[in-house]
């Protein structure tokens, strides 16, 4: 049998062999790996991919390590993905005195505690006390990739990253000096208008994420969002996201004109996916309706798995704290939640597709399964059923 083929433009861009890039997610659970570890950006890449780490939460000098650690166990094209909140990167000049001593300081979150809001405060408080939850030490990351991004953007250049990934955010600050030392550059967009922005700050791929995605997301439905960034960004090639899961998936974002897909949940919900054992379980049982979008987790609308945890924050009443602030209520909830055995709390970002998922393959798997069935569709079932006069 003759080896399939499924190559775009994306390929030659990449260097890659087939048209597929896993999501870089994240970010970090009170310093716990949750998204997209070493192991699941190599098994892509080895497998023809390419393989985006999440680097969301990690010290800068985790970042270096792990960016050095993937280039030790392939020579395939990879990429980093980087949170670049507005807010953060217009304060950050990339030059500014990092901070000296422990990258890591651990206290107990009820120390924290003193640094929130008093209404946070209490609310925390009240659920810790009602639930009987413990008191989990909280890792302080003093020179993280996300209060430091243009510092975590210098590493990713020193190292010369293949592909630079703006998760949340405008890359274009930095696309001239990737250019330099030969890395690509992608950004995401949930919306037409932002699409149109990035294509024009010099990006050389754009992922269209729709509604359906897990994680930070839109408002706009995939199939809706797709052919309107298409004609936006021309000539900028554009990736699908949100709602993509197998061979079909990829399939109909080729039809569309996109030149490949970018996955998170699948990806996920594999063996050498970063997500907790809950988490990954609570996927496999999700049906279509299982997930929520919430500020709940980040102070930005994300989807993640319903959980508990959703209806004690929308009982809150309370606004949503700015990005990271929220990430620091959410993230040592849930860890208090999973130390006490209360699982039916904790959920992590998953998207709709979640109810296709039935089981957690090697990742290698999932992409070979999802180039083969759309290979079938695209060179089998299509040309049996479509008949052009």
């Amino acid at each position: 049998m003759a080896k399939r083929t499924l190559r775009t433009p994306l390929c030659d861009i990449l260097g890659i062999e087939y048209p597929i890039l896993s999501a870089g997610m994240g970010p970090a659970l009170l310093g716990e790996r949750t998204g997209a570890p070493v192991e699941l950006v190599v098994a892509v890449s080895e497998a023809g991919g390419c393989g985006v780490l999440g680097a969301a939460g990690l010290t800068l000098d985790e970042l270096r390590d792990q960016i050095r650690r993937i280039k030790s166990l392939t020579d395939k094209p990879f990429g980093v993905d980087l949170l670049l909140p507005r807010a953060l990167v217009e304060r950050s000049t990339g030059e500014e005195e990092v901070p000296q001593g422990d990258d890591q300081v651990r206290m107990p979150f009820s120390t924290v505690l003193g640094g929130l809001p008093p209404a946070h405060k209490e609310w925390v408080e009240k659920i810790m006390l009602d639930l009987d939850l413990p008191d989990v030490e909280f890792t302080l990351n003093r020179r993280s990739t996300t209060a430091l991004p243009r510092q975590a953007v210098k590493v990713c250049l020193e190292e010369r990253v293949p592909l630079f990934c703006a998760g949340l955010g405008s890359p274009g600050f930095m696309v001239e000096d990737a250019h330099a030392v030969g890395a690509k550059v992608l950004a995401i967009t949930g919306n037409v208008k932002n699409g149109r922005r990035m294509a024009r700050e010099g990006i050389d791929l754009l992922v269209a994420q729709g509604h359906e995605g897990g994680g930070h997301t839109g408002r706009i439905g995939t199939m809706a969002l797709l052919p309107q960034v298409l004609d936006a960004a021309a000539p900028v090639p554009v990736l699908a996201a949100g709602g993509i899961g197998d061979g079909r998936g990829l399939a109909a974002a080729l039809a569309m004109g996109c030149v490949g897909v970018w996955v998170g949940t699948r990806f996920l919900a594999t063996v050498e996916g970063g997500a907790l054992a809950e988490n990954k379980q609570r996927i496999l049982d999700s049906t279509d309706e299982d997930t929520r979008v919430s500020l709940a987790y980040t102070g930005k609308t994300s989807r993640s798995s319903y959980s508990r945890f959703h209806d004690l924050w929308n009982d809150s009443g309370l606004p949503a704290l700015p990005f990271p602030n929220q990430v620091l209520i959410s993230s040592a909830l849930l860890a208090a939640f999973q130390q006490a055995g209360k699982t039916d709390y904790v959920g992590g970002f998953a998207g709709q597709i979640s109810g296709l998922i039935q089981d957690l393959p090697p990742a290698a798997q999932v992409l070979e399964e999802m180039v083969d069935e759309a290979v079938e569709i695209l060179t089998q079932r299509l040309p049996g059923t479509v008949i052009a006069r």
